[in-house]
């Protein structure tokens, strides 16, 4: 063995197997951006729109499987199991390095394997359009056009 390897050896040995982009798996629940259909975080899970559009989501995506936050609240984390198991849905419980705090990841939709969507966040990938009013002409537009 040359010292390099020697070295590289010791090192392993010591710290462990060195990862890959640690901090984007510890913010996608142990995963890669990449593999991502879908991300909420915890406020979002508790919004009714965006529970029906993960709902398009997970039917869209059935070889997905959801990485939950276990720090969230259980009640919010039961309602997501039960919704998951009634779908036919597969999920994971990441324990791991995750944040309680309501702009924390609480759920991920992801595949095993790179899908590259563009957009992930829930609210971007679903944005709130409410009915267009027709626009109401002003006296000064009226006045000038």
């Amino acid at each position: 063995m040359g010292q390099d390897e020697l070295q590289k050896h010791l090192d392993k040995s010591r710290y462990g197997t060195p990862q890959l982009k640690p901090d984007e798996q510890r913010k996608y629940m142990g995963t890669f951006r990449e593999r991502c259909f879908l991300t909420m975080t915890i406020a979002q899970m508790k919004n009714e729109r965006d529970k029906k559009n993960f709902l398009k989501e997970l039917a869209a995506h059935p070889q997905g499987t959801v990485l939950l936050n276990g720090k969230m609240d259980i009640s919010l984390q039961s309602a997501y199991i039960k919704l998951i198991n009634a779908h036919g849905g597969h999920f994971t419980v990441v324990n791991e390095a995750q944040s309680s705090e309501p702009e924390a990841l609480g759920l991920v939709l992801a595949a095993d394997h790179a899908v590259d969507v563009a957009e992930v966040d829930i609210d971007k990938k679903y944005p709130d359009t409410p009915e267009q009013k027709p626009a109401e002409k002003s006296f000064w537009k009226s006045l000038f056009h």
